[in-house]
């Protein structure tokens, strides 16, 4: 197997970002690689904890995979509200002790614990204000999950949306201390360094300044916790409208739009890569992008044949394949093959990404397959079944904590999919 997992001891590495030096404008050179000194708006190297005058990040080994499968689950910020607003540390330490427990009880090995939605922290961050749920609390959320987690001996990923904006009022109310509120508020870049899609503003990826701030995010965790990864979900590209990032896309001498912004996304995961394993080299970096190849590159501009393919861009791939047996145009067992045919490198571990969250629902996009997980409530048992039998799958993860342990429909159905699964989990080696 390609799994890679376990509690890891956070060394103390020495490491800085090398800032762009070219002054910020509208106008972007022809590779679309531009920004200026964010030196008042992101860490300094002081607050970074780095030495000054060092070389920009090199590549690094990937790390050495074990047999270990991974069976995980997402714990997502919405399952906050009830967790951790208005919460003491006593009480929702207690809350999560509960929520591991079960989990841990199931057989799940990993958590992935969303720690920013929305350029927000459920920890104290100097780049993102604390989260909504957050707000009102005294002490540190993350760092209580964390020791609750490992307590069970959990493997803990921190879940970060790198590109998802507020909406209007909440990037009104952001203190312009922040990066992205400082970007909303300048006339030059809120409209280039993030646009607004429907309700909610997006970073855009093409400007290094903007994912010099997601790595040095991603530092910051990395630095200050003991976590055993990071994990991004399938929040890239918000739009297949051309308005989006057209200032960048015209200048940097490109003529194919989806070309140019798989670029950007697989500049981004590549950053990320190299700031993960440059701080923490055993340390994972996950991606959980859409579950179809349409999804992903028509839409997300996903490159992820490419991720799965070649070195320093994930060391886990998560597919969320939150589809049924009788799904008309994305069958789950033929998606699942289509997955481990294009997952070629040994180091990219292959976790498939499966739903409870659509037991007894219809499933409104599955077209003649629409009433199957109405009809067949066994679903989520039958698909563990299916991907324990495949070699080339090395685990499972499970959407979502809530859905699978206090469902609002078919509740009595689930549970006994709950005790199927912890079988064979349990049962697996």
């Amino acid at each position: 197997m390609h799994k890679l997992t376990g509690l890891l001891i956070i060394p103390t590495l020495i490491l800085t970002f090398c800032g762009c030096t070219q002054k910020a404008s509208r106008s972007t050179p022809k590779d679309a690689m531009f920004c200026d000194n964010i030196a008042d708006q992101v860490q300094t190297v002081e607050q970074l904890h780095v030495t000054p005058g060092t070389t920009a990040l090199t590549d690094q080994t990937d790390p050495v995979p074990s047999d270990e499968r991974t069976y995980a689950m997402w714990f997502p910020y919405v399952d906050y509200a009830e967790t951790l607003a208005q919460k003491d540390a006593a009480s929702f330490r207690s809350a999560m002790q509960g929520r591991f427990s079960q989990a841990a009880d199931m057989g799940i090995n990993t958590v992935f614990l969303h720690v920013r939605a929305y350029q927000d922290a459920y920890y104290p961050s100097t780049l993102f204000p604390m989260g909504s749920y957050a707000e009102d609390i005294d002490f540190d959320p993350l760092e209580i999950m964390i020791e609750e987690a490992h307590r069970l001996s959990l493997s803990v990923h921190a879940w970060i949306n790198p590109l998802r904006c507020p909406d209007d009022a909440g990037m009104a109310a952001m203190d312009e201390k922040y990066p992205v509120a400082s970007w909303y508020a300048d006339t030059e870049k809120n409209g280039s360094y993030l646009g607004k899609v429907d309700d909610h503003w997006w970073l855009n990826p093409a400007y290094p300044e903007v994912r010099q701030l997601i790595t040095e995010g991603v530092a910051e965790i990395l630095r200050n916790y003991a976590v055993d990864g990071i994990h991004l979900d399938d929040y890239f590209y918000p739009t297949t409208d051309p308005s989006f990032d057209a200032a960048a896309f015209q200048e940097s001498g490109s003529s194919d739009l989806s070309a140019f912004r798989l670029e950007q996304t697989n500049a981004l995961m590549h950053e990320l890569y190299k700031t993960v394993h440059q701080i923490q080299p055993k340390a994972i970096l996950s991606v959980s992008p859409q579950g179809t190849m349409r999804g992903n590159y028509d839409s997300q501009y996903a490159d992820v044949r490419t991720w799965a393919s070649q070195p320093g861009y994930c060391d886990m791939l998560i597919p969320q394949i939150y589809f049924g047996f009788e799904n008309e145009t994305a069958p789950f067992a033929d998606t699942v093959s289509l997955w481990t045919s294009i997952a070629t490198r040994e180091e990219v571990s292959l976790v498939v990404g499966i739903g409870t969250h659509k037991v007894g629902k219809e499933d409104i996009w599955a077209g003649s397959g629409s009433a199957e997980w109405q009809n067949h409530l066994d679903i989520p048992s039958r698909q563990v079944e299916f991907l324990q039998s495949l070699d080339r799958v090395d685990g499972i993860a499970i959407y979502d904590y809530s859905t699978t342990f206090s469902p609002d429909t078919a509740s009595e159905s689930m549970a006994q999919q709950v005790l199927a699964i912890t079988e064979m989990l349990h049962e697996s080696p």
